[in-house]
């Protein structure tokens, strides 16, 4: 038999919220309960990846603007100074 192990947990809710809860609850016919705990695991997918955004995906640069190796030769190297 597999069995899960359950963790109990209290939080305090901001009243609006936990009005906001009961009622998707009520009109999902679920337990409170049941609602949040689809929340939390649909909020903690371990696959999350964040995605840019299409006008950051879209963004070509500026034409004129000149290429950063153009400017390699001018870097002064790092000073190492360890301690």
């Amino acid at each position: 038999m597999n069995r899960e192990t359950i963790m109990q947990i209290t939080i305090t809710l901001p009243q609006d919220l936990e009005q906001d809860l009961m009622r998707r609850s009520i009109q999902f016919n679920v337990s409170l309960q049941t609602l949040i705990i689809n929340a939390l695991r649909d909020s903690s997918d371990l696959n999350f990846a964040p995605e840019w955004s299409d006008i950051i995906l879209s963004y070509t640069g500026v034409s004129d603007f000149p290429a950063f190796e153009s400017y390699r030769g001018e870097l002064v190297p790092p000073e190492l100074e360890l301690f």
